[in-house]
């Protein structure tokens, strides 16, 4: 197991809702990112948010770990969700509901 892996494991491992982003929340630098940060606040969650854009080992190395050449990438409690298309079509098709209620993370839709 290589550094970075160690470095992304304990991330993951620290915190139950996870997002690899370009940017920060406050501040995305990129669609994708804005789109994910967008959905994580309608739903309420509390996250930890790391900006791959500070630090190139973690860019290419969540990439690697993942197998997922893409970012925004999400982990909620240690599994790996996918990015932005995917958690967006999980919430139009109402499957992140159950999964957030399955994975006992607190959730509240904001209206």
């Amino acid at each position: 197991m290589t550094n970075i892996d160690k470095k992304i494991d304990t991330m993951i491992e620290n915190d139950d809702v996870v997002l690899f982003m370009k940017g920060t929340p406050d501040f995305p630098q990129c669609g994708f990112s804005a789109n994910v940060v967008g959905i994580l606040n309608y739903l309420g969650i509390n996250y930890q948010s790391y900006n791959v854009l500070d630090d190139i080992e973690l860019r290419e190395g969540i990439k690697v770990y993942s197998e997922w050449p893409t970012i925004p990438q999400i982990y909620i409690k240690k599994e790996f969700i996918g990015g932005c298309d995917i958690l967006k079509e999980m919430l139009e098709n109402g499957e992140i509901e159950d999964f957030l209620k399955e994975k006992n993370i607190n959730f509240k839709i904001k209206t």
